[in-house]
């Protein structure tokens, strides 16, 4: 079984600092490596362990919203509101709902801008803070995987040194011709 190294010494084995004048991400990972436990939670999961109904929502909309086939169907509809108020309305004897310039067209994509805006932010937030989150557990498993790599140097070299030893010390006690 292996037992625990102390993080202490391995700040000042490995990275020739003291514990204490470490960042507080660089403690927590000497404190795992010591420990030989793994980083913890994907980065993934502990955004979405945090995710509420509305950050779910406001994702969605951005989702839809920043995609070609909203783009699409849109124009489409902008289109069609358009073509009916310039004058197919009056071609089936019908009074256009909202003629050129189209006033009530303007509120309504003003509207829809207002709301849908806000909402694209937020997403835009959550993801940045997502984002956060993967770039700390990044920089906690590059630590790691450098203060492992210098463990593993410090090993091989006190193997090296041992083994030099013993050579030299079998050389002198091996009778010479």
């Amino acid at each position: 079984m292996r037992r625990e190294a102390d993080p202490h010494q391995l700040a000042r084995d490995l990275l020739g600092r003291e514990f204490d004048d470490l960042e507080a991400d660089e403690q927590r990972v000497l404190r795992r490596v010591a420990s030989g436990s793994f980083t913890g939670r994907d980065a993934d999961e502990l955004a979405q362990g945090h995710t509420t109904r509305g950050d779910r929502l406001a994702d969605r909309v951005a989702e839809i919203g920043g995609s070609w086939g909203f783009i699409i169907g849109f124009g489409v509809v902008l289109m069609v509101w358009v073509v009916l108020n310039s004058g197919a309305l009056k071609l089936l004897g019908l009074e256009p709902f909202d003629s050129y310039p189209f006033i009530f067209l303007n509120l309504m994509l003003s509207m829809l801008a207002a709301v849908q805006a806000p909402i694209i932010l937020m997403s835009q937030n959550r993801q940045a803070r997502k984002d956060r989150i993967t770039a700390r557990h990044d920089y906690e498993v590059n630590l790691r995987t450098q203060l492992e790599i210098l463990r593993l140097a410090h090993r091989v070299e006190k193997l090296a040194q041992a083994a030099h030893a013993e050579r030299k010390e079998a050389a002198e006690a091996s009778p010479k011709d």
